[in-house]
């Protein structure tokens, strides 16, 4: 039987570009056109997700580090964050990019004294709404359709939040979100952080604010089965580099977490740790983690891995079959077209 770590060995070897970074005001830069990619194609089902030819396409460049994309199906684009820019970038097919707001993730006047001060993970609430994670300003916020951007969520028990992640809606409207401290200038150790944890909540329609979980190192990514009867949470921590799920109550708290697939293994192959995710129609967990964008069964098969020339960090569907995945990663971000249908978000 082939070991998992020795498929990972096969995998091309992660390249990295010099490049010069551009602020959130840059022009579109020239991007590199369709190339092969190398699959590991675990089990035999991976065919039929992913064509055997399949080619990946680089349609952003130059960035500094990118995060959080989201695909707004109304209008037919992509926006995702560049974290140190302090910006949201907007790419829609034969435009290019433009900077769709700025700043993203703080709004201090003093300078901010780290290296990641904008948004992170970006989704769409069922009203339409705009939705982020932002490091700088230690929130979530959102933007209101006439242009103004309200704060949804800032503190825990009087205590400020470290620097929410990820997030995720239910289909009911409660938002659901991540907080690690990675925002924060010097991450676990910033004198700055407030709670002695790092949570996941549950920010519901009323306005309350629930702790569902403070037993994550580092918790990242996050999403639900498509029945919402799961939630998938990413542990950022490359000694314990694992995808958890638990089991959502009536109520929208959590109880029986579990490990749905370690990757910890791995850690010594390639850069990245589990990250962003998202869900496919069937159930099937896309997610960036060791080496590129895996896809797990809800039992935690693996059944391949799509590698990437670039440190990945989370992934959206989109286009106007919502089949087309969309990858940040770290300068880049790249498409690539599957077979199966995402869940459009809001």
């Amino acid at each position: 039987m082939i070991k998992f770590w020795q498929l990972f060995g096969v995998l091309a070897a992660t390249f990295a570009a010099l490049i010069n970074p551009l602020d959130g005001g840059a022009q579109p830069q020239p991007v590199k056109p369709v190339q092969e990619i190398e699959v590991i194609r675990v089990h035999p089902l991976f065919d039929k997700l992913v064509p055997l030819n399949v080619k990946i396409e680089r349609i952003v460049s130059h960035r500094r580090w990118v995060e959080g994309p989201v695909w707004n199906r109304q209008e037919g684009y992509l926006l995702f964050s560049d974290i140190p820019a302090n910006s949201i970038i907007k790419w829609q097919a034969g435009k290019g990019t433009s900077v769709f707001l700025k700043p993203s993730g703080y709004t201090g006047k003093a300078p901010f004294d780290g290296p990641e001060p904008g948004s992170n993970g970006l989704a769409y609430d069922p009203a339409g709404r705009l939705v982020s994670a932002e490091h700088g300003d230690r929130r979530i916020g959102r933007l209101e359709k006439h242009g103004k951007k309200i704060t949804l969520v800032a503190r825990y028990e009087g205590k400020r939040i470290n620097s929410p992640n990820d997030l995720v809606f239910k289909s009911n409207g409660d938002l659901y979100f991540t907080d690690p401290p990675f925002g924060l200038p010097q991450s676990y150790d910033d004198p700055r952080k407030e709670i002695p944890f790092q949570g996941v909540y549950k920010y519901s329609k009323d306005g309350k604010l629930t702790l569902l979980t403070k037993d994550i190192k580092a918790p990242n990514g996050i999403a639900f089965s498509p029945d919402e009867k799961k939630l998938y949470i990413s542990n950022a921590d490359p000694a314990n580099a694992v995808w958890m799920v638990f089991d959502v109550k009536a109520d929208g708290t959590i109880e029986n977490g579990r490990v749905l697939f370690n990757g910890t293994a791995w850690a010594k192959h390639k850069p990245g740790v589990p990250d962003g995710m998202k869900v496919d129609r069937d159930g099937r967990l896309w997610t960036t983690g060791k080496g590129g964008v895996w896809v797990i069964e809800p039992d935690g098969t693996v059944l391949g891995v799509l590698a990437v020339p670039e440190i990945p960090a989370n992934i959206a569907f989109g286009g106007p079959a919502f089949s087309s995945v969309f990858l940040t990663a770290h300068t880049s971000v790249y498409r690539v077209e599957s077979r199966v249908t995402g869940i459009a978000p809001g």
